[in-house]
């Protein structure tokens, strides 16, 4: 299974609880990474094309609101199981570099005579 861009994850995490439309995305991503993550128009829309082309999101509905056409993109069960897939491998990632900092700071405190 290919892995995901930070952007892309956040996409595809951003719509595991609901279809969202493009705006509604680029708020949650935002919001979801601390405003780390901030998706600009043309990255969030090639993104898009990209993951309906892998099948792992498709087009909801189209909605007019407020005068302006939003299409709403929902996950499919392939981008599902990605989901599951990235949390996976992300969290085993950051558990064996908790396990590194750790054996470092024991390292450091036993050059140092405190352990």
């Amino acid at each position: 299974m290919e892995s995901l861009s930070e952007q892309s994850f956040l996409i595809l995490a951003a719509l595991a609880d609901q279809p969202r439309h493009g705006y509604g995305l680029v708020t949650e991503v935002a919001e979801m990474s601390g405003d780390r993550v901030q998706l600009r128009a043309s990255t969030l829309y090639a993104a898009l094309e990209r993951l309906v082309g892998r099948g792992l999101i498709e087009p909801e509905r189209d909605a007019v609101e407020n005068g302006r056409l939003r299409r709403y993109y929902r996950l499919t069960d392939a981008g599902v199981a990605m989901v599951e897939a990235e949390t996976r491998r992300m969290t085993m990632q950051a558990a064996a570099a908790k396990r590194r900092l750790g054996r470092r700071a024991r390292g450091q405190a036993t050059r140092l005579g405190l352990a």
